[in-house]
């Protein structure tokens, strides 16, 4: 699901997060593989993607808060790129939560569906999970939980892409949002994972870097697993 990509920069972090990613089992997570192999259907998978629209859409504020807890103005500068693509260079109709309702439309859920969905407890619990990360935890706990989601789901997006394609779903022109992370979100991992690289050398703040990637690897694949829970 992951690859190297940006580990030059932030080879021990970048490294440390995918062995998290594989300690939980998220390339075997039941929502993916039965995505895959048929065992999700449309309603559900329409139902799932629906929920996850409210992740995409928060995802930003978490990071946001990071901000103001970095002290390095050039390393503020990373995670405020970061919140730039994610508003879409401030084009509002490239704005991810934009890309992910123009990907619900092609799946067949149109705005005004999502708009009267009532938001699943295991969304909830997974944002507010990544405010207290960000906001309330240490600054190595925040960047590294979020850094490490990013790293999985830019596997995540290609492999979703790939399924609902084969599925005959979405043709490859409508993938939207999960063709745009495919290719950004690598990038986006090691942007947050180089500025936590350097504290890996004292033993105290490593703690909270491996606290943050295994948090986030945690709830990530938590979320997938619970989203499949729900529905038949």
């Amino acid at each position: 699901m992951t690859d190297d990509s940006g580990a030059g920069d932030a080879p021990r972090v970048t490294a440390r997060g995918r062995a998290a990613l594989a300690r939980v089992g998220i390339e075997d997570n039941p929502y993916l593989v039965d995505l895959e192999r048929g065992a999700l259907d449309l309603a559900g998978f329409q139902a799932t993607q629906e929920q996850f629209y409210f992740a995409v859409e928060f995802f930003s504020r978490p990071m946001a808060g990071l901000l103001a807890k970095i002290p390095d103005a050039g390393q503020r500068l990373d995670v405020l790129r970061n919140l730039v693509e994610e508003h879409g260079d401030f084009q509002g109709d490239r704005f991810h939560r934009a890309t992910f309702a123009r990907f619900l439309a092609s799946i067949g859920v149109p705005p005004a569906r999502v708009e009267a969905t009532v938001l699943w407890p295991e969304v909830r619990a997974f944002n507010a999970v990544l405010v207290t990360a960000c906001v309330h935890d240490e600054l190595e706990v925040g960047v590294a939980c979020v850094g490490v989601i990013e790293q999985a789901f830019a596997g995540i997006s290609a492999r979703i892409g790939r399924a609902v394609v084969a599925r005959g779903w979405v043709a490859e022109p409508d993938l939207a949002h999960y063709r745009l992370h495919a290719a950004l979100d690598d990038q986006h991992a090691a942007d947050l994972f180089r500025i936590v690289e350097p504290r890996w050398d004292d033993p105290a703040r490593r703690y909270y870097v491996e606290q943050g990637l295994e948090l986030g690897a945690y709830v990530f694949d938590r979320l997938y697993r619970d989203l499949r829970r729900r529905v038949p």
